[in-house]
């Protein structure tokens, strides 16, 4: 039985095709068959420029062998004719009505590929409110992993937990020693929404409160330089475990955590796994994989120099390293601690399950009302998605098979790349070259905040995001923790769902639980795109007047035309028509270029979906949703369909409207953007 007709099918008819015709002419058979846009569709639909990459073994112009190809290959199904255009281009114009009508059935999904991908994104530190630079990392991954699963993948997502890091010790120190708590009970009543032992509370909550505390500590380190001793200590009893100082933090870190992912879920971000650091310790991963990277000679103990006493992952005769002043990287330092590079590589090695270990699982439910968000702005698919943690115990049964990954994909920040490579290194030098290929870093540049940002938030939340005068005169405001400066995902959120209900008010006066939905899809989308738009290796500068414009290039404008389609076919149900396009069965010239040009964009969403994932440009989806909605606002303004009086123009018409608003729909789920019922 012969697969649906889709522009995957008629692109694998014709790639077959000539590569059957070039081996039955010449005895040549191209690795690779191109396939690409021709500039108009005068032109055609699509192009091959198989006869230019042929010139030179036949030793023929490019025109006389396409000539040659196109009186000798079959048309394949889908495809009314083939040209030969300009000095040697191969053009194909497709069967618009047969096409029109396969898609107007709706496309089945695309077949499973073999193999598990590991996603691994967001990986915030349990130790205050996320800002909006997580934001960025979480949005690529959430993104990333929906567009694999469409494209047949098998997806995992896990959400790295450094729960016993510098930054998670530096919030118990501040508690312990700024806020006078003594054991984690204090940090419970703090959750519950008591005050701390000095009288301190938050009404947003601890991750809030521990915002102040992180940059609070940072001043006492800066001021006492002895007072860094304090963080030696908390990270040494935190490692232990069962003391007090390590019981503080695992309170701590779990009702951040659950304050992160209720952040995250207001959002549309969920996951599949939590692994916790603290299990990657409790488990020995790193002890395991040490002793794999001492027998293979990979790491040396260096007894002289300024990494003596330490254990170095020798790098210098990797050419990925080649040229770099101190390429060698230290593992394990002379006082016996651990990078966090070499616990990266232990965990790497575990997830493509090159690891002679496993963690234990348990289901985790966070607290969603832990932080500032409400349980019920939080999406019903989110809440109910099944969510597991490595466990400190024997776990619980029914887990899923975790990790055992073919291949790995970690989301982690530009300036992160030197580590990545080095964790690649480790795989490759301990002789798994073939993982080591597929340990793919998502690298992505910064966000940023614009002044007039800036002062959004500061006449909303006041002295917080005052900038200083040096600050007000730059493009941009760089955010970081330690200083406490930063713009908070959920005050983020909370300024665009003011102006989302705002925007809405002015259209729509009534006010009802509907308008409230449509705020925060607006808000939520309006959000995701301007995250989304911009390549992965430009620094954002976020602003709130250009990411919620209802004109232009924002999410407000992809939802509007959602909306606006679906509009179309409510009114027709209001005038009682029958709510069915029969697809008009002309191909050619039956359909007008406006018209056909809409439906090959909606048909081209695997092969953009496609090309995004191997590239890691996940903007390409977000200009092809933009392009797309650009299309359909143009083809609606132009082409009236309810007052047209031809019944074969209004069902060409329909068709296309019908095609558009599944396509639509279909990007805004894979960029994660809520559909709003009214606009």
């Amino acid at each position: 039985m012969s697969a649906p007709l889709s522009i995957a099918t008629i692109r694998a008819g014709i790639e077959a095709a000539l590569a059957d015709t070039t081996e039955r002419l010449w005895g040549v058979r191209p690795e690779r068959v191109v396939l690409e846009r021709p500039p108009s569709l005068a032109l055609g639909d699509l192009a091959s420029p198989a006869a230019f990459d042929l010139a030179k073994t036949l030793k023929k112009a490019p025109r006389a062998i396409a000539a040659e190809l196109a009186g000798a290959a079959q048309l394949p199904d889908g495809v009314r004719e083939m040209r030969v255009e300009g000095g040697g281009y191969l053009n194909f114009f497709l069967d618009r009505g047969r096409l029109v009508a396969a898609m107007l059935a709706g496309s089945p999904p695309l077949p499973a590929c073999p193999g598990k991908v590991i996603v691994e994104h967001t990986n915030i530190n349990p130790n205050k409110a996320a800002h909006i630079g997580h934001l960025r990392n979480a949005v690529l991954g959430d993104v990333l992993g929906r567009t694999l699963s469409f494209l047949g993948r098998s997806v995992e997502i896990q959400n790295y937990l450094d729960d016993t890091g510098v930054q998670v010790a530096d919030v118990v120190v501040g508690l312990t020693r700024l806020k006078g708590v003594t054991s984690e009970d204090d940090v419970h009543r703090a959750i519950a929404g008591g005050p701390l032992p000095d009288g301190s509370r938050h009404p947003k909550g601890l991750a809030y409160l521990c915002w102040d505390v992180y940059a609070d500590i940072a001043r006492v380190y800066e001021d006492d330089a002895d007072a860094v001793e304090w963080r030696v200590q908390a990270l040494h009893a935190i490692e232990a475990g069962d003391n007090p100082t390590a019981r503080i933090a695992e309170v701590l870190s779990e009702a951040i955590v659950s304050a992160h992912l209720a952040t995250m879920g207001r959002l549309g971000i969920s996951y599949d796994l939590l692994p916790r650091e603290s299990d990657i310790l409790r488990r020995h991963f790193w002890s395991r994989a040490f002793e794999l990277l001492k027998e293979s000679g990979a790491v040396v103990l260096e007894d002289e120099g300024h990494h003596k006493g330490c254990w170095v992952l020798r790098l210098t005769d990797s050419p990925e390293f080649a040229g770099m002043d101190e390429p060698d990287k230290i593992l394990v330092r002379s006082n016996g601690t651990v990078t966090y590079t070499a616990k990266d590589i232990a965990y790497q090695l575990w997830k493509f399950g090159l690891l002679p270990a496993d963690f234990a699982y348990e289901p985790f439910r966070p607290d969603w009302n832990s932080g500032a968000v409400e349980e019920d702005e939080i999406p019903r698919h989110v809440r109910e998605r099944p969510l597991w943690r490595t466990a400190h115990g024997s776990g619980a049964p029914g887990a899923p098979g975790f990790g055992k990954a073919t291949s790995v994909v970690n989301v982690i920040d530009a300036r992160q790349s030197y580590l990545q490579k080095v964790v690649r290194e480790g795989l490759r030098v301990l002789g798994h070259p073939r993982e080591a290929d597929r340990s793919v870093h998502f690298s992505y540049e910064m966000v940023a905040l614009t002044p007039r940002a800036a002062r959004d938030l500061a006449d909303r939340f006041e002295e917080e995001y005052r900038l200083s005068p040096e600050d007000e005169k730059k493009p941009f405001v760089e955010m970081s923790g330690r200083k406490g400066l930063g713009v908070k995902i959920d005050d983020l959120v909370e300024l665009l769902l003011e102006r989302s209900r705002r925007e809405i008010a002015s259209r729509r006066p009534e006010a009802d639980d509907a308008a409230e939905e449509d705020a925060r899809a607006i808000a939520v989308g309006a959000l995701r795109y301007f995250l989304l738009k911009f390549g992965k290796n430009k620094l954002i500068a976020f602003d709130f007047d250009e990411a919620l414009n209802f004109e232009g290039d924002t999410g407000p404008y992809l939802q509007y035309s959602l909306v606006r389609a679906d509009n179309i076919f409510r009114k027709l149900a209001e005038r009682g028509l029958v709510d069915s396009v029969e697809a008009p069965s002309e191909p050619g010239d039956g359909w007008d270029d406006d018209l056909w040009a809409l439906v090959l964009d909606a048909a081209t969403i695997p092969e953009v979906a496609e090309r995004a994932v191997d590239s890691l440009e996940l903007s390409t989806l977000a200009r092809h949703a933009f392009g797309l909605a650009q299309a359909f606002n143009h083809f609606y303004h132009r082409q009236p369909i309810l007052n047209e009086k031809d019944a074969a123009v209004r069902s060409r018409r329909l068709a296309v409207a019908r095609i558009f608003r599944r396509a639509m729909s279909q990007l805004l789920e894979l960029l994660g953007i809520p559909a709003p019922e009214r606009m």
